[in-house]
């Protein structure tokens, strides 16, 4: 499960990225639009480092070395 706020910032970033790409906006609003949709992502970038710093912490070794694994994704058609 993400986080709350991760997935409230990751919205307002597509929200954002929606109302740029319409073209319909002044550019003292676009400019505003750009503003909110920077802030969102640093937000997300924030949160997902600190998702990631939670699963090294979660994989790490007795040795204090990181554990690694393959992680293996089946298609639609349950092949690799």
């Amino acid at each position: 499960m993400q986080d709350p706020d991760f997935e409230k910032a990751l919205k307002q970033l597509e929200d954002a990225v929606t109302k740029l790409e319409s073209g319909e906006l002044s550019l003292e609003e676009s400019l505003r639009c750009f503003e909110d949709g920077v802030r969102a992502a640093r937000q997300c970038r924030t949160a997902l480092d600190s998702m990631q710093t939670r699963v090294e912490q979660l994989l790490k070794k007795s040795d204090g070395k990181i554990a690694t694994a393959a992680l293996h994704f089946d298609d639609e058609n349950g092949q690799d």
